[in-house]
C-alpha cells in the first residue's frame, strides 16, 4: 500500500474537509431542544448554516457571539454572555453547545471560566446545560469537531449510579436514514439504547403545520445523563480505536466496556456489528437481516461481470473512506486512490487492515486537497469516483460517474435520505454504483443497448 502526504508548505486549494465547528454543530443539533452556538464572528455561523442547510435541506439555527473588532482585541466575554441571554430568552433550550472558532481560540478566551461565572451570576435562575467544546479550524476537520463535541457532552452531563442493560451507541457522522435504520436494528435485538447524537428527526423533519423555533427529536438529556450506567458502549469508526473518545471517557470514569467497530458499510463490517450485537444482547440476528445479507451476496454474483476490476477513487473523512474501500474490495472493485483531508495519520493503517488483499494496489493520501486528488486521479484512470459533491468537477473532467456519498452533497436532492450502512444500505450503494458503471458503458456504446 503506497502512501503519499502533502508537503506542509503547500497551499490548500479546495479542501477535502470542512471546518471543526461544523461537526460540533451537527452533534448539538442531534440533542433534544439544543441550540448550537459559535463563539466567534458572525461569518463562521453563516458559512456553517449554509453548508448544513444545503446538504440536509432543513432549517439550521446557529447562534453566534458575533465578535466585533473590539471583541477581537479585548476578548469576547461580554458578547458571549449577551448571546447566551438572547438564546435562552428566545428559544428556552435545554442545552446550549458553545463551540469556539479560530478567532476566539487565537485570542485565548477562557470560555469554561466565562460559562461558570455566567451560571453563578444567574443563580438561582434555572439555566440550560452549558457545554463547551474547543474547535479551532486550524487544527483538525469537521470530524474532529464532531467527536470532540460528543465527548464534551458526555463529559459534562453523564453520570452513573447503577448498571443497567442499556447500551450507549456513538454512530459517528452518518445520515439521518442511517440513524433510523440503526435504531431499527437495535430495537430488533431487544436492546435498550442511548444513541448520541440522534439528528434523524431534527435534520430530516416532516413538514410542519406551523412555526416551531426548534425541531422535535434528538437524544434526550435525561438519557445522556444516564450514560454512565450503561452495560456497554459501541462506537463506529475504525480510526477511533484507542483514541480519546466519549466511549473511552465512559470506560475510564465508570468502567463501561468499550467496543469499536468500523462504520458498517459492506458485508464484512456489517457482519462484525451484528456479531457484536448478538454477543451483547444474547439474541440471534433476526431472520430479516439474514435475508437482507443473502440478497446482497446474490447481487454481488449478479453484477460481478459489470464491476470486477473497475477502478475507483474514494475520498472523504477517514472512517468513511476506510469503510467504503473495504466494501468495494468485496465486490471486485479496486479503490486505487483513497484520499482524505484529515491528517491524523491513522487512515493508512485502517485501510491496510480493511483491504489487506489489495494493499499493493491502493494509493493512500492524507492531508490533501482536491487539487492533489485530481493530480493523482488523472494518472490512475479511474472508472468511477465516490465521495461528496466537491468531486464533481473532477468527475466531469475525466468523464466518469460520480456516486455522491458522505458530506457535503450540495447538488442533489435527498442527501439526508441516502442509506449507506448495514446490509440494506450496502445494497442501496451497490445498486447505485453498478448502475452508474452500466450507464457509462451504455452511453458510450455505438448501439445504446437496452438489454444486458
Amino acid at each position: 500500500m503506497k502512501t503519499k502526504e502533502r508537503k506542509s508548505f503547500t497551499a490548500t486549494r479546495n479542501a477535502c474537509k470542512v471546518c471543526a465547528p461544523l461537526g460540533a454543530g451537527i452533534v448539538f443539533k442531534g440533542i433534544e431542544k439544543s441550540v448550537p452556538m459559535l463563539h466567534g464572528s458572525q461569518g463562521c455561523a453563516t458559512y456553517i448554516r449554509r453548508y448544513i442547510i444545503s446538504h440536509f435541506k432543513e432549517p439550521m439555527d446557529i447562534a453566534s457571539s458575533s465578535f466585533s473588532e473590539s471583541a477581537a482585541i479585548f476578548g469576547g466575554r461580554d458578547n458571549l454572555r449577551l448571546a447566551l441571554d438572547t438564546v435562552i430568552e428566545q428559544y428556552g433550550p435545554l442545552l446550549i453547545g458553545v463551540a469556539t472558532t479560530c478567532l476566539s481560540e487565537t485570542i485565548g478566551d477562557d470560555v469554561p471560566r466565562i460559562l461558570r461565572e455566567y451560571a453563578k451570576e444567574r443563580a438561582p435562575r434555572k439555566l440550560p446545560h452549558l457545554v463547551h467544546v474547543s474547535t479551532p479550524s486550524y487544527k483538525g476537520t469537521h470530524m474532529d469537531g464532531f467527536h470532540n463535541a460528543v465527548k464534551a457532552v458526555v463529559a459534562g452531563l453523564a453520570g452513573g449510579y447503577k448498571q443497567s442493560r442499556c447500551i450507549n451507541v456513538f454512530p459517528g457522522f452518518i445520515s439521518p436514514a442511517d440513524i433510523r435504520y440503526l435504531k431499527e436494528i437495535l430495537s430488533d435485538f431487544k436492546l435498550p439504547f442511548t444513541l448520541l447524537p440522534d439528528y434523524s428527526e431534527t435534520l430530516d423533519a416532516p413538514a410542519w403545520d406551523g412555526y416551531r423555533n426548534m425541531a422535535g427529536g434528538g437524544t434526550r438529556i435525561n438519557d445522556i445523563m444516564s450514560m454512565g450506567e450503561a452495560y456497554a458502549s459501541v462506537e463506529f469508526g475504525a480510526s477511533l480505536q484507542n483514541s480519546e473518545t466519549a466511549a473511552g471517557l465512559l470506560q475510564k470514569r465508570f468502567g463501561i466496556e468499550r467496543y469499536t467497530v468500523g462504520t458498517p458499510i459492506g458485508i464484512t463490517e456489517t457482519d462484525r456489528l451484528f456479531k457484536l450485537l448478538e454477543t451483547i444482547s444474547g439474541v440471534r440476528t433476526p431472520a430479516k437481516y439474514a435475508l437482507e445479507r443473502g440478497r446482497l451476496i446474490d447481487s454481488y454474483f449478479d453484477a460481478h461481470k459489470y464491476v470486477f476490476g473497475k477502478r475507483a477513487v474514494v475520498y472523504g473523512d477517514a472512517d468513511f473512506v476506510t469503510a467504503m474501500a473495504s466494501f468495494l474490495a468485496e465486490t471486485g472493485i479496486i479503490p486505487v486512490l483513497c484520499a482524505s483531508g484529515g491528517e491524523d495519520g491513522r487512515m493508512a493503517a485502517c485501510l491496510h487492515g480493511a483491504t489487506a488483499q489489495l494493499k499493493e494496489n491502493i494509493l493512500v493520501k492524507e492531508g490533501v486537497d482536491f487539487m492533489d486528488i485530481a493530480r493523482e486521479a488523472r494518472a490512475l484512470s479511474p472508472d468511477i469516483i465516490i465521495g461528496n459533491s466537491k468531486g464533481y468537477p473532477l468527475a466531469r473532467e475525466l468523464n466518469v460517474p460520480l456516486v455522491r456519498a458522505g458530506f457535503p452533497i450540495h447538488d442533489r436532492m435527498g442527501s439526508q435520505r441516502i442509506l449507506h450502512t448495514g446490509y440494506r444500505g450496502t445494497q442501496n450503494l451497490f445498486d447505485i454504483i453498478t448502475n452508474s458503471l452500466i450507464k457509462k458503458s451504455q452511453d458510450e456504446s455505438p448501439v445504446g443497448y437496452m438489454y444486458m
